[in-house]
């Protein structure tokens, strides 16, 4: 069978181009991002910039999973759309991502299950260039292995809207959940802090308020938190800094958050499909 592939738009340049020093590159940020979680995260937030960016902040998200490749089969991967403008959320129009590390299926029942949607549409120019779920999945594939992939580019869509697709996805145990954000643009780093902060506290109270100043991926962040919100889902935030923090200039910064998201009540959740 001849595979539509969709492939790698930002290798060489977000992060490496050579598979070994991209499986190097990714070892190491996993080993400085500190202690496992106890238990398997349902959902994840995690930036999108280059590796010597946020790649340490996104580490601290991704090595939660370490040792769950056998748990988690599926990821529905949603992320803002930079470079296409998109009304609601967009279906790749492929078989599959490739990264120098390999190639990713996407996931066919997935995509029948957003079936009848109508925020959900299909956008190959929306996935064409995007590199806020690309750089997420040399990360996915390292941590998981062998899984399939959902990705949506967001748009124009309402929190509720994502969050009604995200319910569609959610599965069991089997199903993960990864939503692609930086958080404030551009601000001087003290000032950078604070809004972050502020950020990053609505994102553990669950509360869908976050605004794009916020967070450029914010319309699938409060997506997820409304999704999160109406299943009893608890946050942990895992890392919160900025490229100030992590490249050394000041004057302007991006922020970039880890936040993981567990169920609480394993036994009474809902599996939406």
């Amino acid at each position: 069978m001849n595979l539509r592939c969709r492939p790698a738009a930002v290798a060489g340049r977000f992060y490496p181009d050579s598979p070994e020093r991209l499986r190097r590159e990714i070892a190491a940020l996993l080993a400085d991002a500190g202690e496992v979680a106890e238990e398997c995260p349902k959902a994840l937030v995690v930036p999108h910039a280059g590796y010597v960016y946020s790649g340490p902040i996104a580490a601290s998200g991704f090595a939660t999973l370490a040792g769950r490749g056998d748990a988690i089969r599926r990821v529905a991967l949603l992320g803002p759309a930079h470079r296409v403008a998109v009304r609601g959320l967009a279906l790749p129009d492929c078989d599959a991502f490739a990264t120098p590390l390999g190639r990713v299926p996407v996931d066919t029942a997935a995509v029948a299950a957003l079936r009848g949607l109508p925020q959900v549409v299909v956008s190959a120019d929306a996935h064409r260039q995007e590199h806020s779920l690309e750089v997420e999945i040399p990360f996915l594939q390292a941590v998981l292995g062998e899984f399939s992939l959902l990705p949506l580019a967001v748009g124009e869509a309402s929190p509720k809207a994502v969050a009604e697709a995200i319910g569609r996805l959610w599965g069991g145990d089997e199903t993960l959940i990864v939503v692609s954000s930086d958080l404030s643009h551009y601000l001087p780093y003290a000032d950078a802090v604070r809004t972050d902060a502020e950020t990053a506290r609505r994102i553990v109270a669950l509360d869908p308020a976050i605004d794009h100043r916020q967070a450029c991926g914010a319309t699938p962040v409060n997506g997820l938190l409304l999704a999160a919100r109406e299943r009893g889902l608890r946050v942990r935030r895992l890392d919160l800094r900025n490229s100030g923090d992590t490249a050394g200039d000041r004057r302007q910064v991006v922020g970039y958050g880890a936040f993981a998201f567990f169920e609480t009540q394993r036994e009474e959740r809902r599996h939406v499909h």
